[in-house]
Parts: structure tokens; C-alpha cells; sequence
């Protein structure tokens, strides 16, 4: 039977096809998927998976969220994190208004600190606490560069911008996002710091890759590899240019470009022999494990579950790892095992990643058609799916 509300993606998919004038066979004469595949979604027997949705949005020129229904508002109100998204809207509407009189801004070194623990609180996913300090710190580092320039606080207030980055796109706000990273943008060329403006190109290509323009999303990770060329061969250095081809990797399997998958994590590996865990540089968390759970993911994008699960089953996370991306890597775990028919697996990796990260956890587009996907597999509802799927509001 079809899941029991019209709200789902599949239902979203086939309100903008038929807006677009296109019947179901018109639709997948346009997208790489079978007529079959899409009449279940869109009747809601299955879950819309992320390649699919970016497959419909792009071939019905419309954004992603549209399908998806983010941001999830009613939750977001519940949680009472929708009401701390305009502050971060205006913070980032300073950039260019030079320094407030009426805010005097703490030392360089307190404010950097601050910059970093902002970092800190979004990858433990406390996106409450973050918002909440979040465009108050960008206010004053925004001062304290304009009165005391310097690259230190122009790199400062780049984290910052990457920060409300982070947080709009957690919570679904992705026009939000883009508005941030131009900042970001803006200030590492103040920073004079190539690495900054790397990683910038980095986030740009994974926007480009929700919304299925892997070309574009291509071309900006070569133009971060070019970036690194500025900068002297470091650590630092070879952490970023290893996961500019992680990222390039998940962009080649959403292709189905088989050959640069396994060039790029080969490549991505090389970088993590040389650099180990290196989760202290830029909070991208790469070393060994993320080149590991990047290869899980493309598995998953390629569509090849057994695959994904045998690189899963070799993941062990360090003890000081990013809880944001360990809750992700459950999260694609979960999607492979439910495709691979394992959903008692599936639901316990879900519930692993609510443990880890709620807040991330229930605003993640994945997760919710996983539960969702779940739900139509289980002939009898388990109680703690069934909690699941009221919490993320389905």
C-alpha cells in the first residue's frame, strides 16, 4: 500500500512534472531512470533517492528543495531553530557596511577562538548553540577586521560565513548557503589564504552536486586544485587537495563515471598515507577513515549496496571525529542497507545516527526517505520506526 501521506517526495515529483506539462514516461525520457522506478516513488511504494531527485530537478529546471520540502519548517519551529535563521540572514548582510560603532569587539585571539568554537559546535551537530552565537560573533569579528585588518581576523570572519554556511545547509536553507559561501569567498581573498579559498571551491562543487550539475561541480574542484598550486607543499596543503578528490569522487559516482571514482579515492588516499587523521586542518575531517567512508559513499551513489556495505564493514571511527560526519556515514550505511534488504540493519544504523546527532539527523533529506523507505518494507511497524518516522514528521 502507498505511505499514508501525499506530502512525500514522490508526491512533490509529480506535482512539478505535471506542471511541467509532462506524462511519467515523458519524465524519464529525460532523466536516467525507468518508467517503473519512478511511478513507485511517485505513488510513494518507494523512497526518492538524492541521485534521483537531482536527476528530476535539473530536468524539470527547478530547485531541489522543491522535491524534497526543505526546509522542514514545522520541525525546525519545534526545535525552535527557525526563529535563529533571519539573525545569521542579517549578520551576513554586514560584510560590506565597514565597522559598527556600537559594538566593541574583544581581542584578536578571543575572537579567533571563537570563530574556531563555532567550527567545534557544528561538527558535534549543537546547531541550536551555533545559530544562537553565531551572528553575533560574525558582527564583531566583522568590526574588529575593518578596524584592525589583519589576515588572521579576515580568515576568522571566513570561518564564520563557512559556518552559517554549515548550519543553512543542515537545516535546508541552501539559498541561505550560497549567500554564505559568496561571503566566504569575499573574506578569504582578505585573508590573502589560498587554502581558504580551496575549500570554498570545495563546498561550491558539493551545492552544485545536490542540485545534479556534476560538470560545474567538476570544474570547481580543478579550480581549488589550482588554488593549492599558490601554496607551499604542507600538511595542510595536502589534506585539502585530498578532500577536493573525495568530493570529486562522490560527484564522478553520481555520473556513473565508475573509472575517475576509482582514480580520485586513489589519489584521495595517497594524500591520507602522507597526512594521516587529519581532522585539525579547515574541520574536513580527512585521513584514512573519510577516504573509507567516501568510497561507502560512492558505492551508494552508483548504486552498488553490496559494494558499499563490504567498505562499511572496514570503517572504524576515530574517537575524535567529527560527530556530524559520523552521523552522515550511518546515515548512507543505512540507505545501502536498506536497498540491500537488511532494513532490521538499516533501522539501527538510523537510530545510531539520531543518537549521534539528532538535530542533523532529523533535518537530513536521506535519512527521513530511508525511514520512509523502511516503513513500506516492514509488514509490521516496529514501535521504535514508528517513533522515528513522528519525530523527523512523516
Amino acid at each position: 500500500m502507498p505511505l499514508p501521506d501525499d506530502e512525500h517526495t514522490g508526491a512533490r515529483i509529480a506535482h512539478h512534472r505535471k506542471r511541467a506539462g509532462l506524462t511519467q514516461r515523458g519524465l524519464t525520457q529525460k532523466i536516467p531512470y525507468s518508467y517503473s522506478l519512478l511511478t513507485q516513488v511517485e505513488s510513494g511504494h518507494k523512497p526518492a533517492s538524492p541521485d534521483l531527485v537531482a536527476a528530476v530537478a535539473k530536468a524539470l529546471c527547478i530547485d531541489v528543495t522543491a522535491l524534497t520540502g526543505q526546509p522542514y519548517v514545522t520541525e525546525l519551529q519545534q526545535d525552535r531553530l527557525a526563529a535563529l535563521v533571519r539573525p545569521i540572514r542579517e549578520a551576513l548582510d554586514l560584510y560590506d557596511l565597514g565597522a559598527d560603532p556600537a559594538i566593541t569587539p574583544r581581542p584578536a585571539p578571543q575572537l579567533v577562538a571563537a570563530a574556531q568554537a563555532l567550527c567545534q559546535q557544528v561538527r558535534a551537530t549543537k546547531l541550536h548553540d551555533a545559530a544562537l552565537d553565531l551572528p553575533g560573533t560574525m558582527a564583531e569579528i566583522t568590526t574588529a577586521a575593518y578596524r584592525t585588518p589583519s589576515s588572521e581576523l579576515w580568515a576568522a570572519l571566513s570561518s564564520t560565513y563557512r559556518t552559517a554556511h554549515d548550519l543553512a545547509v543542515k537545516l535546508g536553507y541552501y539559498d541561505l548557503s550560497t549567500v554564505a559561501l559568496d561571503r566566504m569567498d569575499w573574506a578569504a581573498s582578505r585573508a590573502s589564504d589560498p587554502l581558504l579559498s580551496a575549500v570554498r571551491q570545495y563546498m561550491r562543487a558539493l551545492v552544485y552536486f545536490r542540485e545534479g550539475e556534476y560538470t560545474i561541480g567538476q570544474r570547481l574542484v580543478a579550480s581549488g586544485q589550482g588554488l593549492l598550486e599558490q601554496s607551499p607543499q604542507t600538511r595542510e596543503r595536502h589534506a585539502v587537495a585530498g578532500q577536493l578528490h573525495l568530493g570529486a569522487s562522490i560527484i564522478a559516482a553520481r555520473a556513473h563515471d565508475e573509472d575517475a571514482v576509482k582514480n580520485y579515492l586513489t589519489e584521495a588516499r595517497s594524500y591520507a598515507d602522507r597526512t594521516g587523521e587529519a581532522t585539525d586542518v579547515h574541520w574536513l575531517s580527512f585521513g584514512p577513515t573519510n577516504v573509507t567512508v567516501h568510497a561507502v559513499s560512492a558505492h551508494v551513489e552508483m548504486r552498488h549496496y553490496g559494494e558499499a556495505l563490504q567498505e562499511a564493514a572496514k570503517v572504524r571511527i576515530p574517537q575524535d571525529w567529527a560527530v556530524s560526519r559520523a552521523a552522515h556515514f550511518y546515515v548512507d550505511q543505512a540507505r545501502a542497507q536498506m536497498e540491500a534488504g537488511r532494513s532490521e540493519a538499516a533501522l539501527k544504523s538510523i537510530v545510531t545516527a539520531r543518537k549521534l546527532a539528532p538535530q542533523q539527523t532529523r533535518y537530513h533529506a536521506g535519512a527521513r526517505e530511508t525511514i520512509r523507505g523502511l516503513i513500506h518494507l516492514s509488514r509490521r511497524t516496529p514501535d521504535s520506526l514508528d517513533h522515528l518516522a513522528a519525530w523527523v514528521g512523516l
